[in-house]
């Protein structure tokens, strides 16, 4: 019993051997395969898994790569993406302190992630190259830019990269077709000097939609990969053609000019009516009331009613009493007498990006003399200027009362701007795009959808497609209680799959698979709520793993000589296997274990006292002393 409250301890040695680590990352894409490098990956692994030196050797881990590294040897040669420099980084955290040599079985050519050549590793890297090795003539196209929107009847800008490796001189045609219709062509010339092109050009957007495009450039005779010859892309044409109203009870220069620059842009149309003529205000997106009198007073309630935005243009004919009855914000005690009120232009104006075009240079504009006062939250673009002596007053300024826009210019006379800012500069394009800037801003009645989706109209063949989506409640805060579901359905199958999104911090994601070439429509449901997203998009035949003609032979010979590896070609496996076996940094080490014991196992302590309490017990029992 002493021992059990003593416990002595010794200390105990024990050796272990321990093998260093070889750590094999097989490149698991497509490419593979593509290039029918698959059987031969296959072939080096049953090699390395029958050495029975090399297991000896070292203790062997087996990893796959893609877009992601996986611990297996089961291969299917079917990752769309490869992340080489993700998978490398993966291995630097294993089997730190330990002599890691890694062997690197690719083709060198990675489609995403950093570059994998530059990877700081303090394990040698052994890569095997897999893959033709021989340069081929090739022609493609790198990069192709567009934007994903345009406007109905707008010219959309395309810019192409296209590149050729080679060393002769030739040309090849390069077209853009639309509806299997060829909308574009040039011809480009390439050498061994002039190995990049761009090509950019217009093209007219006139169907509203999704369009898709295909850009094309000729294939060589002997050209080995052909499918980077292709692009297609897609451009959104959004038919937001404004109506706007021009509402007047007398003729004026001013009418004419402010319908010129505002249809300037072709997605705007302006109809100038009397206030005695019919028309409906619901057609428009903005009403411009050309200094109204008590003859607007319908016009004005209606107005106010339904919320639709205007621009108010006041004058020397300007009923400033009916205005300063009206509820407007806006409020001028004015004499029967004119002013003239030239502008200031403000620096500070933030509602929307406007240039000085040189406003204080512009003929004075005519408006009753008088204080305005200004109820309403706004910010001035232009202050006046009377006589030389600027003021804070406003004589241009815009306001937002819960999404109904308001805009006030207060004096007329704004054509004799247009004129003068075609005599500065022989352009009316100064002048048109500041008031196209208004209107923009005034006719613009976007309200806030409680759903929106983060989704493309265009994917590669089995890439990975995510969509994003961002829920919000009625008072336009994120919603994290929602669920939400994706259902994407085959156009050409009727195939359709379903899948729920998942909550990921202020966002919901979901992500498809695998989905075969073709065009596709997806909704997107809130459960429990009547709202929903409607849309399509297109999976193309393209596949960035077989983009590539070759191996990246040289990259991966870059990447070996900066971690102390050596690189190896397809052929030279056995090669490989006797440089591992034969360097002495590999070799087994052996370990000493210290390890600190009990001297008294304690149970076996306490068995032998409850058996030596037994016999005393017997033993008095038997002479009687119990």
């Amino acid at each position: 019993m002493l021992l059990l409250f003593i416990n002595p301890t010794i200390e105990r040695t024990s050796f272990k051997n321990e093998k260093p680590a070889l750590s094999i990352l097989i490149d698991n894409s497509e490419s593979t395969s593509f290039f029918q490098q698959d059987s031969l990956v296959n072939s080096i692994l049953t090699d390395v898994k029958k050495s029975d030196l090399l297991n000896n050797k070292f203790d062997i881990n087996y990893y796959s790569f893609g877009e992601e590294v996986q611990l297996n040897d089961s291969l299917t040669f079917e990752e769309s993406q490869t992340n080489i420099y993700n998978a490398l980084s993966t291995l630097q955290g294993l089997n730190k302190g330990k002599e890691n040599p890694i062997i690197l079985i690719s083709d060198g050519n990675q489609t995403l992630g950093n570059d994998y050549e530059y990877i700081n590793s303090k394990k040698p890297i052994y890569p095997v190259v897999i893959g033709d090795t021989t340069k081929y003539e090739d022609l493609a196209i790198d990069q192709l830019n567009a934007n994903r929107f345009s406007f109905l009847n707008n010219q959309f800008p395309i810019e192409a990269i296209v590149l050729y490796e080679g060393n002769e001189n030739i040309k090849a045609g390069f077209t853009i077709e639309h509806k299997g219709k060829i909308v574009y062509r040039k011809t480009l010339n390439f050498s061994s000097n002039k190995s990049t092109q761009t090509v950019r050009t217009n093209l007219k957007s006139d169907k509203e939609g999704i369009n898709f495009y295909r850009a094309k450039i000729e294939y060589l005779n002997e050209e080995k990969n052909k499918s980077n010859n292709i692009k297609n892309f897609s451009i959104e044409v959004i038919d937001k053609q404004s109506q706007i109203l021009i509402l007047s009870s007398l003729y004026h220069p001013d009418l004419g000019s402010l319908k010129k620059s505002i249809e300037k842009d072709q997605q705007r149309k302006v109809s100038i009516k009397l206030i005695g003529d019919n028309y409906k205000l619901k057609d428009y997106q903005l009403v411009v009331l050309y200094q109204p009198n008590s003859q607007f007073k319908g016009v004005i309630d209606e107005i106010k009613k339904e919320k639709i935005n205007y621009f108010l243009i006041t004058g020397s004919k300007t009923n400033w009493n009916f205005i300063n009855t009206q509820e407007l914000g806006l409020r001028k005690n004015s004499i029967n007498q004119s002013e003239n009120y030239s502008a200031n232009y403000n620096a500070g104006y933030l509602i929307f990006s406007q240039k000085d075009i040189g406003f204080n240079d512009f003929p004075p504009l005519i408006d009753k003399f008088g204080q305005t006062t200004i109820s309403i939250p706004y910010q001035t673009l232009l202050y006046q200027s009377i006589n030389g002596f600027s003021s804070k007053e406003p004589l241009l300024f815009t306001a937002d009362e819960s999404n109904h826009k308001k805009v006030f210019l207060l004096g007329e006379g704004i054509w004799k701007w247009r004129s003068t800012s075609f005599l500065k500069g022989n352009t009316f394009e100064n002048f048109d795009e500041f008031i196209g800037n208004i209107i923009q801003y005034a006719s613009s009645k976007k309200i806030r959808k409680r759903l929106d989706l983060d989704i493309n109209s265009i994917y590669n063949a089995n890439s990975t497609i995510r969509v994003g989506a961002f829920y919000v409640d009625n008072n336009f805060e994120f919603d994290n209680r929602a669920t939400l579901l994706l259902t994407v359905a085959n156009k050409n199958t009727n195939e359709v799959k379903s899948i729920p999104f998942s909550l990921e911090v202020n966002s919901y994601q979901a992500e498809l698979e695998a989905l075969e070439s073709g065009e596709y429509e997806y909704t997107v449901t809130v459960e429990g709520q009547n709202i929903t997203q409607k849309g399509s998009f297109r999976v193309s035949e393209y596949s960035v793993e077989e983009q590539f003609t070759n191996a990246n032979k040289d990259k991966l010979q870059r990447l070996a000589n900066r971690t102390n590896g050596k690189l190896y070609n397809k052929d030279q496996t056995q090669l490989l296997f006797d440089d591992l076996l034969n360097n002495a940094k590999y070799a087994t080490v052996q370990k000493s274990i210290q390890k600190k014991e009990n001297l008294v196992d304690w149970l076996w302590v306490l068995l032998l006292i409850v058996g030596l309490l037994t016999i005393e017990w017997f033993t008095r029992k038997y002479h009687g002393k119990i």
